[in-house]
């Protein structure tokens, strides 16, 4: 909600104050989101004009897109984990884990029984990735919940163990290559729906959007609720729309590259014209699932019971408790959900590489943490959004490209990265202090 206080009896858009607050205050546009995208634009034009005109391009767009997918699936469950106050530093260490594992069954155990590229190799080990790092998040749920260890404590040890069991796993063998449908939820031109699917889901995308709208609007109805005003309602559905479709375009625009492009035109008897084949990569199927997760998680978050209980945990713990809810089994559900996205984001970020090392994972708890955090996430509790987790991991991933793109040294890139987490956490500090 933005800053300024609407009457019960007033209708958004009816506060005082100047044209900005009027406009946040009609369409309900969180004032931290505002500021996210905000800044998030400032990176892209600061990074752009260091670069000469390179950071806003379809191909470093696009790569960005995959490359913050991995770490935006995770964020939209450590959402959740620092809601209700806790935290999960082992996200990273799990990855590897979990990550090595698939690579190992996938390339060594079953095609002794299947053979190479089987048509189901693909969902067994996802399957049994998922499996496994729903374990393992019961384990440190159950530890958390119930035995009554804090969260940083258990995590901290997971983060240590998980990682030395990912080095067991081969004895720290490299392990490659993978299933070759596999390899598909890393991306890459194969990884991609190209250029006709990719406008069908923008379509669908615009449908929901406004679909989204006047369910909102429904629902305020039926509970007697203040509808915001019909211009606010048209100005959020059509920029939804715009960013949706612009964001198609700018995938679509993104061509294969010309050796490949090539193979296939020779594959399918297809004349190469002088200038060279243009075809359009699309949306990238880890970019896909990062967004089928997001909306998953938002539904999760908003829309059920266990969402509820969440926040409700993460306001006043005493009262959640007080009121019925089962504390304990919330918080282990919370941590077997985050196993669950580690896992999802081990089958990205190993595809991705057609490998799984034992560098998988490495570091990621940083970015996912500071991505929750920079999306408004506030350590307090109580307070977060799916959707600013999946702008904070674009902004993370956003510096991470933009200063390997203009020559910074990983040093220097650590320096800043930990230099905005904790920008991140003083902001949020300042916020609430405010909003008290």
């Amino acid at each position: 909600m933005s800053d300024q206080t609407v009457s019960p009896a007033s209708k958004p858009g009816e506060v005082s104050g100047n044209l900005i607050n009027r406009i946040l205050a009609a369409t309900e546009i969180d004032t931290r989101m505002f500021g996210m995208i905000g800044a998030l634009l400032l990176v892209w034009i600061v990074f752009n004009i260091l670069s000469g005109g390179l950071f806003l391009t379809p191909r470093n767009l696009w790569n960005l897109s995959v490359q913050a997918a991995a770490v935006s699936v995770m964020a939209t469950g450590m959402v959740l984990v620092i809601v209700t106050r806790n935290i999960d530093l082992s996200v990273g260490s799990v990855v590897g884990f979990v990550g090595m594992v698939m690579a190992t069954l996938q390339a060594e155990i079953l095609p002794q029984y299947v053979g190479f590229d089987f048509w189901g190799t693909w969902i067994i080990t996802l399957a049994v990735g998922i499996a496994l790092g729903a374990a393992i998040g019961a384990i440190h749920g159950y530890i958390i919940a119930f035995l009554r260890v804090p969260a940083f404590i258990v995590t901290l040890g997971g983060y240590l163990v998980w990682r030395g069991a990912a080095w067991w796993v081969t004895s720290g063998r490299t392990v490659a290559p993978l299933d070759t449908t596999f390899q598909l939820m890393g991306g890459g031109p194969a990884g991609s729906i190209g250029f006709l699917a990719s406008w069908i889901v923008g379509a669908v995308a615009c449908v929901a959007i406004v679909w989204a709208i006047i369910d909102n609007r429904r629902q305020r109805h039926r509970y007697s609720f203040p509808q915001r005003p019909m211009w606010a309602e048209f100005t959020i559905g059509a920029v939804g729309c715009a960013v949706a479709l612009a964001a198609i375009g700018v995938f679509n625009a993104y061509p294969w590259p010309r050796r490949i492009a090539e193979q296939y035109a020779a594959a399918h008897n297809i004349t190469v014209p002088p200038e060279g084949l243009f075809i359009s990569t699309g949306i990238a199927i880890p970019v896909l699932m990062a967004i089928g997760v997001a909306v998953a998680m938002n539904f999760l978050a908003r829309r059920t019971r266990f969402g509820r209980y969440v926040f409700a945990m993460g306001g006043n713990p005493e009262a959640a408790d007080l009121a019925g809810i089962n504390t304990r089994w919330v918080t282990m559900k919370i941590f077997i959900l985050m196993g669950v996205l580690c896992a999802i984001s081990a089958a990205i970020a190993s595809a991705r590489l057609n490998a799984a090392t034992n560098a998988l994972g490495t570091l990621n708890e940083l970015y996912v943490i500071a991505a929750a955090v920079i999306g408004g996430t506030s350590f307090a509790g109580g307070i977060g959004t799916i959707a600013g987790a999946m702008v904070g991991a674009v902004v993370m991933q956003s510096l991470q490209s933009g200063m390997v793109l203009i020559g910074i040294e990983s040093p220097m890139q650590s320096i800043v990265i930990g230099t905005v987490l904790v920008l991140a956490v003083w902001l949020d500090t300042l916020y609430r202090g405010r909003a008290e």
